[in-house]
Parts: C-alpha cells; sequence; structure tokens
C-alpha cells in the first residue's frame, strides 16, 4: 500500500509540473486552465457547465468566477451560451480555436501516456480505472 501511495504522489507531482509547463506555454495562471481542462473534461463525458459549476470546482467566489471566465472570453477561450434546456441559464463552452490550442499542448503527452498503457492488459486497465475512480470519490469528498 506504501509503495502505491508514494506512486500516486509521484504521478500527482508530474501531473503538477505538466500543467506548470502547459500554463507558461499558453501564458495562464493555474485557475484559468483548471477551468479550461474541466469545460474539456465536462464536455467529452456530453455535460453542460454552468459558471457555479466552475465556481464549485474551483472553490471560488461567484465574483472570482466572473473575472475568470472574463479573461477566457477575452482571449478567445470560452464563449457564454444560452443553457440549451433553460433559456433564462447561461452554459460555458470552449471554442474551437481554444480546443485546438490544448490539442497541441496535450496530444504529445497523450501520445506517450497511450503509448505506456499498452503494456497493460484490459483486466490491468480495468482496474486501473476503478482505482482512479475510488481515489478521485476518496480526496474530493
Amino acid at each position: 500500500m506504501r509503495a502505491t501511495l508514494m506512486a500516486m504522489r509521484a504521478f500527482g507531482d508530474a501531473l503538477d509540473r505538466m500543467h506548470g509547463g502547459i500554463r507558461g506555454d499558453m501564458d495562464m495562471n493555474a485557475s484559468d486552465l483548471a477551468a479550461l481542462r474541466m469545460i474539456v473534461i465536462r464536455e467529452q463525458r456530453g455535460e453542460w457547465v454552468s459558471p457555479h459549476e466552475i465556481a464549485d470546482h474551483l472553490a471560488i467566489s461567484t465574483a472570482s468566477t466572473t473575472k475568470l471566465l472574463d479573461r477566457l472570453a477575452a482571449r478567445g477561450h470560452i464563449e457564454r451560451l444560452p443553457h440549451p434546456r433553460d433559456g433564462r441559464a447561461r452554459i460555458v463552452a470552449i471554442t474551437d480555436s481554444a480546443r485546438q490550442e490544448v490539442g497541441r499542448h496535450f496530444s504529445q503527452r497523450m501520445g506517450r501516456m497511450r503509448a505506456a498503457m499498452e503494456s497493460f492488459d484490459d483486466d490491468d486497465l480495468r482496474a486501473v480505472v476503478r482505482f482512479l475512480g475510488e481515489m478521485e470519490h476518496a480526496v474530493v469528498e
């Protein structure tokens, strides 16, 4: 168990360094990049993202969220759109240009991660998915 926890810490550190490099490359602060990542991940799941959900995810005030979204919109990274089902509400979507820019920064890394996964069989990877899901719930709740 100790080796697993140490490996998780090392992987967390590697992710921090990766995100730091991407923040530098994209000239963004940590909160802005975290918001973009959240929007991309939710979009990949087929989910909409509200400004309130971003505030909750980042544990920041709604006023800070408005400033963050203003920065991202001014740089052409996001757009605020009417909610598809509730015209009074708004959602936040990543722009095509931002999606391409994020893709450029992540694509090499994703390729290397996919190559690393090829040495594992499907049962191994299912166990990893289950483990990471449990760890996600353990650290968030």
